[in-house]
């Protein structure tokens, strides 16, 4: 393990450590499925009881037995959905008593906006905030990714070159500070919106994670990245940058950004914008990207040949 700097997650005043695990999208499901396995962990093994919102997804019975069936195989405990379907349904003090006592609470892919919609600001999102606040682990991915920041993209253009008001912002839960966040990174080539974002507010770090690539964020502050790919972090608060005076859909300047690419086995100190530690795992990429079934095909295969 390479040390770069110093950083430790302590409690918060309360003695709880909280504890986020965004997903870039698209993680494995059906091989050693290490992001989903890590959360399952984070929220009690055997002893969980988790808690997912499909909401984002227009097939949410589909995609909620799917996750059944996925935590179910990696030894999760209790299982339970919460799904309003518009925002008055997210008053529902059932929805809110499951959530009150998650252990885990999962946030499904689909639409960013819906989940504006119909959790933002209700008791439903009040309630998952207070599941983090008192030490559940939330996770989410895709859709349910682009939520955890106070402001998400909701809506955007694809591409390299950032341009001006390519990208829509919306309200999202709050739980990981001073962070936008973009999902299915590399695979989509969210390069320039997530660029235009920080160049008009460079207050804001840019995150964005590829697919099956999970920031476990602890404490607020100090992420660690896991999966198969890598998260890009941008840092624009020294840069040059015409976003104030750019026409609508001007290709942007950008000047003097510092960006980070972060792959599996990295830590990264969110408040001091640095990387802290480091550990090479690039021999377990296959093992975390390629399903099993394809696995046991290729070692068939390799039987046969000998």
């Amino acid at each position: 393990m390479q040390s770069v700097a110093s950083s430790s997650v302590a409690p918060n005043p309360n003695g709880v450590r909280r504890t986020l695990l965004i997903i870039g999208g698209a993680e494995d499901r059906i091989g050693r499925s290490v992001v989903l396995k890590r959360f399952v962990k984070l929220a009690g093994g055997r002893r969980s009881h988790i808690v997912v919102i499909p909401t984002a997804s227009s097939y949410a019975d589909e995609v909620s037995e799917a996750y059944r069936d996925v935590f179910t195989r990696l030894r999760g405990g209790e299982y339970s959905v919460v799904h309003p379907e518009t925002r008055r349904d997210a008053n529902d003090p059932a929805m809110v008593e499951a959530l009150d006592t998650a252990t885990g609470v999962f946030i499904t892919g689909g639409s960013q906006v819906k989940l504006a919609q119909n959790i933002v600001g209700t008791p439903v999102g009040d309630a998952v905030v207070r599941a983090y606040e008192r030490g559940a682990v939330v996770a989410g991915t895709s859709a349910g990714a682009s939520i955890m920041s106070r402001y998400m993209i909701s809506l955007g253009e694809e591409g390299l070159t950032p341009k001006q008001r390519a990208s829509q912002i919306s309200a999202g839960l709050g739980l990981v500070e001073d962070v936008i966040i973009d999902q299915h990174f590399d695979q989509r080539g969210r390069y320039g919106r997530l660029m235009s974002m920080v160049a008009a507010s460079p207050n804001l770090l840019g995150m964005g994670i590829d697919e099956n690539t999970a920031a476990e964020i602890r404490g607020g502050r100090v992420m660690s990245v896991i999966g198969a790919g890598s998260i890009f972090v941008v840092n624009a608060r020294n840069a040059i940058t015409d976003a104030p005076d750019a026409r609508r859909g001007a290709p942007l300047l950008v000047s003097g950004a510092v960006v980070h690419s972060l792959p599996t086995g990295s830590t990264f100190d969110l408040d001091h914008v640095e990387l802290t530690a480091f550990v090479e795992r690039h021999p377990d990429i296959e093992g975390a990207v390629v399903p099993a079934k394809v696995r046991a095909a290729r070692s068939s295969t390799s039987s046969a040949a000998h």
